[in-house]
């Protein structure tokens, strides 16, 4: 039987209507003959989309296939009694080069009733930005369903959205229905449940290179949004060196930032799951077992729940975000 050790898996890079050449030009990664990147895929359970060991005994293997394999000692104990073989996460790198549509994405419950599919939460990074970039989360004043639809009908969402502008550090945490979207010049890591379901709300009119009007998805998107007003919808937080600063807590994952510029020994005896790390700044080497796999900027590694105890030695400064599911 294969042992388990930290894994990386083969990018899946996605053209978009939107994308740009970052994901090369900052992120250092190869997308080929693609007319742009928009998206990157690091590690997907999505169906049609299962990531591939990228390395090692297990190099070829699909996601599935491990979990099938190895199961709690994979995923985790609870993670395993409640995903099953699905695995629930799905980690992206995101350039915006124009802006995204404005989008909803729905709850599990309604996932699932028209779906089949678990809903949408998901978290944003911010490591890249461009001066004056702003992005939409949530709304700008209390709203109920009539109010909203007028500026729908009228084309005047932006009277009603809530506008950021954005800097590299800035966390942004977006529960299921939620709506937003991403400006343009902006490039992101994503940690989000594993689901593909986006309502379209608003595409700016822009066609594809077909001359074609994307589909807008309104009514569906009625139903998914939630219309609750936030006094802030940014994450706050104090930057620490060498220790994990906490993010997000939620039920779907929890995410921590961590800032090394020395060596640090992690234990993960207390954390029933696998854990994943997504590099954006520096390099650093991940020691398990006497062996030294590297990651850098623009790379995902996954320890298996099984990997208990690692070492991890920088380079140079590194930062990265480190997330699981408790």
């Amino acid at each position: 039987m294969n042992k388990l050790y930290p894994l990386t898996f083969i990018t899946q890079y996605k053209d978009k209507i939107w994308g740009g050449q970052k994901i090369r030009t900052v992120l250092g990664k190869d997308f080929g003959n693609l007319p742009n990147c928009g998206e990157t895929w690091e590690i997907s359970g999505v169906k049609g989309n299962i990531s591939v060991v990228k390395d090692g005994d297990l190099a070829g293997k699909l996601l599935t296939e491990l979990i099938a394999e190895f199961k709690e000692d994979f995923l985790g104990k609870k993670v395993f009694e409640t995903a099953g073989n699905e695995f629930p996460l799905l980690i992206k790198f995101l350039d915006a080069n124009d802006d995204l549509s404005i989008q909803v994405h729905p709850n599990d419950a309604l996932a699932m009733k028209r779906h089949q599919s678990l809903g949408k939460t998901e978290m944003w990074y911010v490591f890249e930005a461009e001066n004056g970039a702003i992005l939409n989360t949530g709304f700008n004043q209390p709203l109920d369903k009539e109010t909203y639809l007028n500026h729908l009908n009228n084309h005047t969402l932006n009277e009603i959205l809530n506008f950021e502008h954005v800097t590299v550090g800035d966390v942004y945490f977006l529960p299921a229905g939620r709506v937003h979207y991403i400006g343009k010049g902006i490039c992101l890591a994503e940690i989000q449940q594993t689901s593909d379901i986006t309502y379209r709300i608003y595409d700016f009119d822009r066609k594809d290179d077909q001359g074609n009007l994307r589909e807008l998805h309104t009514d569906l998107a009625l139903d998914a949004i939630d219309f609750t007003f936030h006094e802030n919808y940014k994450t706050n937080y104090i930057e620490k060196l060498n220790e994990p600063v906490s993010l997000v807590k939620c039920q779907y994952f929890e995410t921590n930032l961590l800032h090394l510029t020395e060596n640090c020994k992690k234990s993960y005896k207390n954390i029933d799951s696998f854990v994943i790390y997504i590099c954006f700044e520096g390099e650093m080497s991940i020691i398990y077992e006497g062996i030294s796999y590297n990651i850098k900027k623009g790379q995902t590694f996954l320890l298996p729940a099984a990997v208990k105890e690692i070492e991890l030695v920088p380079q140079v400064e590194v930062k990265f975000l480190e997330t699981y599911i408790l």
